[in-house]
């Protein structure tokens, strides 16, 4: 129960997720999802009052005041016994994780009463399909009500990278300005972006970078029916034809350290790397080491390899925006993923069709 031990011992970093698939709006999602959970809590409230539902680590209040309302949520960090899990294994008939705490084998095989796994995330990562599909557990996400999100701070990342917004505005604040001007940044508009992962979010980027008029070009698993969008089988040849590389695939094992020293060098030291995915597709010590040596122009970054720890090296670097993995925390798109997970759990225990169903 390698997670749950985590989620114990010290809980999980904030939810976000990414991902690569193409399907229709978020609204529409929403909608159903509101149309489904109508008259299930009324109908079926009582009922589902005994339903054991493992939340793996703390993510949104909301969310977990929703779970409360209907279930009987078993929070694992609210308890200091070492006994907790194994006192209520066979009450635990779902489990909701996120982008930082799912459900892995081990978890899956101490619960044999478990169901259906929601993520309150997009990614499907730390959650062990292959053993869900054995054992016929449901699982779900919550894709697209995200990609707006994910995909505004990529381009708030470019610009705040080339722009060194984050820099200015410390100049501003320290008092510098009276002293001269602030450094020159470099411009956004017109730049060459490469994103690797054109799929949900991928498309919404590079539908907002041709708004500053930028040429787009990708890579990805196959050719996407985009004849404006130049495809690239190569990640290095795509690294070499772009300015700025923009990261927006679903991690797999083919996709981890997909940015490994030759990308990040064919991307070369005028060029500018921004990782909204996941951390583990960057070779993280790779990329520190480019940035020290100047052979990457800049980096700005949503997601780490090891979250929540950052390469210390990284924080007194100018050219370097850091964020938390916050690309889908936004109040609105937070409160639409957890109505998301509700409705896909009421649905499953009224013997409803899933609104999002991965299996």
């Amino acid at each position: 129960m390698t997670e749950m031990n985590a989620a114990l011992t010290a809980g999980c970093a904030l939810p976000d997720t990414r991902s690569c698939e193409t399907t229709p709006c978020p609204f529409i999602y929403h909608q159903a999802m509101k149309q489904a959970s109508k008259g299930l809590v009324s109908q079926s409230s009582l009922k589902m009052e005994g339903i054991g539902v493992l939340m793996m680590c703390p993510m949104s209040s909301y969310l977990e005041q929703q779970l409360q309302n209907r279930f009987k949520l078993l929070r694992p960090w609210d308890s200091s016994s070492s006994e907790f899990l194994r006192l209520n294994l066979h009450s635990v008939r779902a489990v909701v994780g996120n982008a930082a705490c799912g459900a892995d084998s081990e978890l899956i095989d101490s619960l044999p009463s478990l169901e259906i796994v929601a993520s309150y995330s997009v990614g499907l990562d730390k959650i062990d399909l292959g053993k869900c599909e054995e054992r016929g557990i449901r699982v779900t996400n919550t894709p697209d009500v995200l990609t707006d999100d994910v995909a505004d701070v990529a381009i708030g990342l470019a610009l705040a990278t080339l722009r060194k917004i984050c820099g200015c505005d410390r100049f501003v604040r320290s008092g510098l300005w009276r002293d001269g001007d602030f450094q020159l940044g470099s411009k956004f508009s017109g730049k060459s972006v490469g994103i690797v992962g054109l799929g949900r979010i991928g498309t919404a980027i590079a539908l907002r970078a041709e708004a500053f008029g930028c040429s787009i070009s990708y890579h990805s698993r196959s050719q996407k029916p985009y004849p404006c969008y130049k495809f690239y089988p190569n990640i290095i040849d795509l690294a070499l034809n772009s300015q700025i590389l923009i990261v927006a695939c679903s991690l797999t094992k083919e996709t981890r350290h997909i940015i490994n020293r030759e990308v990040i060098n064919a991307l070369g030291p005028k060029g500018v790397l921004i990782n909204i995915g996941r951390g583990p597709h960057v070779d993280e010590p790779e990329l520190v080491s480019a940035l020290l040596e100047g052979r990457l122009g800049g980096a700005g970054l949503d997601v780490f390899e090891n979250e929540p720890e950052v390469p210390e090296e990284l924080f007194g670097l100018e050219n370097v925006v850091l964020l938390s993995h916050v690309g889908s925390d936004s109040v609105e798109t937070c409160m639409t993923m957890a109505d998301l997970v509700i409705g896909n759990l009421e649905a499953h225990f009224c013997k409803k069709p899933l609104l999002t169903p991965v299996i």
